[in-house]
This record gives C-alpha cells, structure tokens and sequence, in this order.
C-alpha cells in the first residue's frame, strides 16, 4: 500500500502556510499558526481522525485572523486532495455523531470530487477563546473546495460555544477516518459507478 502523505505549502501576500499530512498515522499533531482555538480544534481532527498532522501558519494577524484561518482550511484541503490519490479502495463516504456534554454534532462527508459545504450551525455566542466563531464557515470552506468533498455539519444542540465546536471537530475527525479507510471487500476498486472521482 502507497503511503498516504503530503506537504503542501501556499504562500500569499498575506499568509504563508506549510501542511504536512499522514493519513494513515496515529493521531500526532503539532502547529503553529498563531490562532490557539484553531489548533485546539485541529487537534481534534487529528487525534479522532488518526492523522499525523503539522501545520505551519504566518498571516496577517495584526489586521485579523480571518486570512490565516481560511488559508489554512485552504491548505489543509489541498494536502488532503494530494494524500488521498485515486482513491481506489476507501469508504469514500464517512459520518459521525458526537456529543460533549450538552452539545451532539453530526458531521457526514463525501470524497465526491465535488466541492460542497451545508454547514447549519448557530453558536451561542460569537466568538469563543478570543476566535470568532464565523471563522469556522471560512475554514470549512477553504478546505472543501481544495479537497473536492461534499461536507455536511450539522451541531443538533448545545448551550456551549466551546462544546459546539469541539463536537464538530471531532466529528469531522471521526468521519474523515470512516471515509478514508480502506474497505477490504472492494480492494482496488474505484467508489463510484462513473468508474473516477
């Protein structure tokens, strides 16, 4: 079996930003971005997703975060696109369902070649950690049009910015680890009657 893995770096006026990726690791993590909740959130995608993942960020975080956290959410979906391959062999479709106390979130996604986001969330507060929640959206965003996934999230309840966060994260994680496995009664097999994806 071909490695899994990927570093991709994007450089722009106003970030720069170098993503390595294993997706068929244990759950490392390391960043440095300059954004603490975000990697608090990327760490779930790691741990719950058994993917080793660096990332590396500078943006312009004296204007705002906005410009890193899409980057990066940019940068991250572009290692993705390049790790997976072909895709021959994976699930292709992965979902999972995650509470934290109070808050469940259900996040469900498709390795569909096709660039998608439902994202029906409404956090409690508007911002949390000092990171403004509508970042989330922009990072989602980033990540499905470079990666080529359909993403639907869904957080069904909580009264905690933090917990809403935190179950989408990792069911995120847990969903791209269902997505990205490989599914042994279809070794070599491309997931889709059109014969690609």
């Amino acid at each position: 079996m071909a490695e899994r893995i990927a570093k991709v770096s994007r450089d722009t006026l106003e970030t720069q930003i170098t993503v390595e990726i294993n997706l068929d690791g244990t759950g490392q993590f390391n960043a440095e971005t300059g954004v603490p909740f975000l990697d608090h959130m990327m760490d779930q995608i790691s741990r719950h997703g058994l993917i080793d993942l660096n990332v590396n960020a500078k943006g312009d975080l004296h204007i705002d975060d906005h410009h890193t956290v899409e980057d990066i959410g940019i940068t991250l979906g572009m290692a993705f696109k390049q790790a997976v391959g072909d895709k021959k062999g994976i699930r292709r479709y992965g979902h999972a369902y995650v509470p934290l106390d109070e808050a469940l979130s259900r996040v469900v996604i498709d390795f569909s070649g096709r660039p998608g986001l439902a994202m029906d969330v409404e956090f409690v507060r508007g911002s949390v950690g000092g990171f403004d929640v509508d970042l989330f959206g922009e990072f989602f965003h980033g990540f499905v049009n470079h990666a080529g996934v359909t993403l639907h999230i869904d957080n069904l309840k909580g009264k905690n910015t933090h917990h809403q966060a935190e179950t989408i994260f990792k069911a995120f994680g847990r969903a791209l680890r269902m997505a990205l496995e490989f599914d042994p009664r279809a070794e070599g097999m491309m997931p889709s009657t059109k014969g690609c994806l």
